[in-house]
């Protein structure tokens, strides 16, 4: 007996999926910011806050969630966030 593979997924579902799990990242990414900066008692206010959960961009979130461990204020992780 011949066992086939099927594709279950359309390709759009395939897309939407893979788009889901993309902004599932980058939310965790930018969470991850914001804990961090509160675990070391840095005072993150609701427009840098907003900022940091819009960007989607992996390098510079990865940037800043790196810059976060180091920083003296949120201000000088606003650089280049978009």
């Amino acid at each position: 007996m011949k066992s086939e593979t099927y594709e279950y997924l359309s390709d759009w579902a395939r897309e939407n999926i893979a788009k889901g799990k993309a902004e599932g990242i980058a939310e965790g990414k930018a969470e991850a910011i914001l804990t961090v900066l509160s675990a070391r008692g840095i005072e993150v206010f609701d427009d840098f806050s907003e900022r940091i959960r819009k960007c989607h961009d992996f390098d510079r979130l990865n940037s800043r969630l790196r810059a976060a461990a180091t920083v003296d204020s949120s201000d000088e992780l606003l650089g280049d966030i978009s």
